[in-house]
This record gives C-alpha cells, structure tokens and sequence, in this order.
C-alpha cells in the first residue's frame, strides 16, 4: 500500500507541471480518481459473504488518441458473514461463544479484503462537452484477497486470542479478471468531472492458511470468487489550465 501511495505522489508531481487546453482537442490526461461501489457476490464467494461496500482509488492515464491505461487499489468492506467459522467453540443450542468468566462473549464477524488491478482502456467520444466524454470500456488483470474479521469484544475468549483466530478467518486470495463499461465526463473548467458505470470480477482463489479449525483439516478447495457492482466516483485531473490568449482590435 505504502509503495502505491508513493508511486500516486510522484506521479501528481510530474503531471502538475502540463499545460494543456481540454475543450479544443482529444489530448493527454493523468488522472487521480477516488471512488465507491456497492456490490453483489457471486460464484463461491456467494456462499461466504453478502453485499459489500468497495473504495477505490486509481491513477489512470488516458493518451491523446483515448486509449486509458490505469492502477488501482480497493478496500473491500461489509458485515454480512454467511459461513459458521466458530461452530466448533459454540454453543450447540444457541451458537454463543463463552468467555473466561462462563458467560456469552460478544464476537462479531465482518468481511475484509482488498484488490489491486492493473487496467487498459478505451474512451468513445459520446455525449460530452469535448471529445475526452464518453463510453469508457475497460478490462484488467489484478488480484483480489478476502478473510473474515473476527472481532472479540474485550479478548475474552480464549479459543481466539492472539493469532488463533487466523485458525478460523478463511483467509482466500488468488489472481483476478475484471471487466468495466461506463460513462466518463471531463468538463472544460476542471470542475465537474466525474464517471460511473458496471464493474465485474472474476478471482481463481484458494484458502491459504496452513489449518482450519473449523474443518480440523487444511481446506484445498479452488474457488472462482465473483464481484459485480456498481461504480461511481469522482476524478481529479493532473494538469494546469491552459493558457487563454486574447486578440484585441
């Protein structure tokens, strides 16, 4: 994450010195875009997780003859936690955990994980104010990793203190494909820009932890994890207005 951040910083330095005038022509743009998306599981990770939130943020840098090249890197978030990971420290009537003092512990799952995607794109021009608008159609090749959270109020359970609990998160990663159509707007002040559109993933992943003790067994299962949602977000161009000449007569 560190080594992203910097690479996003050098890039804004290096881009901040362009002067170009976005309203005459299809040029050059860097780009820093910050978005949201809400999405549906699917394939095996149906069965894990419900809907999800997801945070991105990406350079991207779209070339004179609207070709978008860009990195990313999201954080995926949510609380609905389909799988019994803690069955085998429950209670069988009522699935409590009990704590050290023999009472019900206060455990919530959640789900976490995050992906990072290398991307290449097009932009056809379409309903804008200048001909960098458009249809923007994208496909990337990246990596996605998820676990569950497990969260114990007071560590006061001992089945899940210190680093036993990665026995029970299902930590699963594994390398992804994703897909992306939408809408891209850059208006000629600099002020109003924006983009939304259709996002897919597609993850080949594996648990990756030596022992499940849920299972009492490692668990070698391939799994095809799907994402599928709906992205919006806003987008900050890298450059400095153009300069205006002004004829007089």
């Amino acid at each position: 994450m560190k080594r992203i951040l910097l690479l996003l910083l050098l890039l804004l330095c290096i881009s901040s010195f362009a002067q170009i005038n976005l309203k005459d022509s299809c040029i050059r743009i860097p780009m820093l875009q910050f978005s949201y998306a809400g999405q549906l599981p699917g394939g095996d990770l149906d069965h894990r997780f419900g809907y999800n939130s997801n945070l991105d943020l990406a350079f991207s840098l779209k070339t004179h003859k609207n070709w978008i090249f860009s990195i990313d890197f999201t954080y995926i978030f949510g609380n609905q936690v389909k799988e019994s990971v803690l069955d085998s420290i429950s209670t069988k009537a009522d699935h409590y955990v009990i704590d050290l003092n023999g009472e019900l512990a206060e455990v919530h799952l959640y789900e976490r994980g995050f992906t990072s995607t290398a991307w290449i794109g097009r932009v056809i021009p379409f309903m804008g104010p200048n001909p960098n608008c458009g249809i923007v159609a994208n496909v990337g090749l990246g990596f996605m990793e998820d676990h569950i959270k497990i969260e114990d109020i007071g560590n006061r359970s001992p089945p899940l203190a210190g680093d036993l609990k990665k026995g029970y998160d299902r930590l699963t990663n594994g390398p992804s494909v994703s897909e992306y159509i939408g809408y891209m707007y850059l208006s000629n002040n600099r002020f109003v820009n924006f983009f939304f559109g259709f996002e897919f993933t597609q993850a080949f992943t594996q648990d990756r932890r030596s022992w499940d003790y849920e299972m009492m067994r490692p668990d070698n299962q391939q799994r095809i994890d799907v994402l599928s949602g709906i992205r919006a977000g806003w987008i900050l161009p890298l450059y400095k207005r153009g300069v205006t000449i002004h004829y007089y007569y």
